[in-house]
């Protein structure tokens, strides 16, 4: 049997917190295999970015296309782009791609900044990731990030309505930048023009973690990649990452690491 392939977009993280380090380990996790093209190169810990260096959009699609032209792609998940000409390059290549395969999944999670507030791009970062939303089959913003993407929509539902006038079928805004002794993250599934909405609570544990949204959109893009449904792959990938922050563990003083080996 062939393990099915996620295509993956994403920065480097010397740190091996998240980005692609986090992206392949959690793909694996759900018993898929990653194609890491790396689209930035960071300079940053387990807490703070230093320095963002964006690879060169013609070298992000020439591995895009070998990879493309021998193996079969279950799945796409996008993350750090770092600048609005790699989104583009991606945006158009991905969307020449789906032409011969119109319902390959593309998980996008638009990381805006670090857990520390650092900027991923070089640019205005919602300005960097703009022509990527219109291709996304799933969105998965933090609630900080829902609202820079719809600065004039009031709540989540407002914010969720407005990304899939983009293109997407469903958005998960998750909660864990909130304050409450629960994380409520919300999936919003769009249905014949009406847009549903399905909560789930978790526990909020003690701590900060560094590549929490990462792990959570890759191993929703693994279940997808394994043939499983928008529902059954965002369930388990929700209680895959809860799993994984449980079992923290730490590097040095600050953030600490999923643990994302089974």
């Amino acid at each position: 049997m062939t393990t099915p392939s996620v295509l993956v977009f994403a920065g480097s993280d010397p740190s091996g917190g998240a980005g692609i380090a986090a992206d392949i380990e959690a793909i694996a996790a759900q018993g898929a295999h990653a194609l890491a093209i790396i689209t930035a190169i960071t300079v940053q810990d387990n807490d703070q970015v230093f320095a963002v260096h964006p690879v060169a959009a013609d070298l992000i699609l020439h591995q895009a296309q070998v990879l493309a032209d021998k193996i079969a792609i279950s799945a796409i998940k996008i993350g750090i782009i770092a600048s609005k000409a790699n989104a583009t390059a991606i945006a158009d290549w991905i969307t020449r791609y789906k032409i011969q395969h119109p319902t390959l999944p593309v998980i996008l999670d638009p990381v805006l900044a670090s857990g520390h507030g650092d900027s991923l791009a070089v640019e205005d970062p919602v300005e960097a990731l703009a022509p990527l939303l219109s291709i996304a089959t799933l969105i998965t913003p933090n609630l900080p990030e829902a609202a820079k993407l719809c600065p004039k929509a009031r709540s989540p539902l407002q914010q969720a309505q407005r990304l899939v006038e983009y293109g997407a079928v469903d958005v998960l805004i998750k909660g864990g930048h909130g304050d409450d002794e629960t994380i409520t993250n919300s999936w919003f599934h769009q249905d014949e023009g009406d847009v549903q909405v399905k909560h789930s609570q978790w526990e909020r544990l003690d701590g900060a973690f560094h590549g929490s949204g990462c792990t959570l959109a890759s191993a929703i893009a693994g279940q997808l990649a394994c043939g499983k449904p928008m529902q059954t792959a965002i369930e388990f990938g929700l209680a895959y990452c809860h799993q994984t922050l449980e079992n923290a563990y730490s590097i040095a003083p600050g953030q600490m690491i999923p643990q994302r080996h089974p």
